[in-house]
């Protein structure tokens, strides 16, 4: 597979308004950035901290499936948040934190969709390759970094969406159950 291969989608612009709307389709515009999302990331970095420490250390193997692509930035962009997530999972220098969208860094793949679609994706939940036809998902730079991820994250038992919600206790696990349910209802219409 070589660079851009599916690459559908437009550089994300800086200007954007309305991708954070109900409904909102992963090839829109994203939200702009603004005091909010530097707020929100300020607030979210250190549950993002505990939940990637957390998740390394309970799947180190996760680290080795994805060979050469440990050092690949990987901007995973969840459309209705007021901020993208940058990850590079490098076990020796492991980075997962939230950024406005005004402040990516250079990606060498950007991931782009709705919140829930990508935690199902995280969870091998939902087929990653309808949800890409359907532009649902749009997927930008080095698709075999992309293809890496998803194979590593396929591999992994169980669920880390389950691991994450577990480290906040009751409340976490309450919270990940109705998303959940409201993502499931959202797709059947009810």
């Amino acid at each position: 597979m070589t660079d851009n291969a599916f690459s559908t989608a437009a550089p994300l612009p800086r200007d954007g308004s309305d991708a954070g709307q109900t409904g909102a389709r992963a090839d829109a515009p994203p939200r702009r950035s603004g005091p909010l999302a530097r707020i929100a990331c300020v607030m979210v970095q250190p549950l993002l901290n505990r939940t990637v420490r957390k998740i390394a250390q309970n799947h180190a193997s996760l680290f080795a499936r994805l060979g050469a692509h440990r050092q690949t930035d990987f901007v995973i962009d969840p459309i209705e948040l007021p901020f993208a997530l940058h990850l590079r999972p490098d076990p020796e220098r492991l980075i997962f934190r939230a950024v406005p969208r005004d402040a990516l860094p250079p990606a060498g793949a950007t991931i782009r969709g709705g919140f829930m679609l990508l935690l199902q994706l995280v969870d091998s939940d939902e087929d990653g390759d309808a949800a890409f036809f359907s532009r649902d998902l749009t997927i930008t730079g080095d698709t075999e970094a992309v293809v890496r991820l998803r194979n590593a994250l396929d591999d992994v038992d169980g669920s880390i969406a389950d691991e994450a919600a577990a480290l906040f206790g009751a409340p976490g696990r309450a919270i990940l159950n109705r998303l959940r349910r409201s993502y499931h209802n959202h797709q059947n219409g009810v």
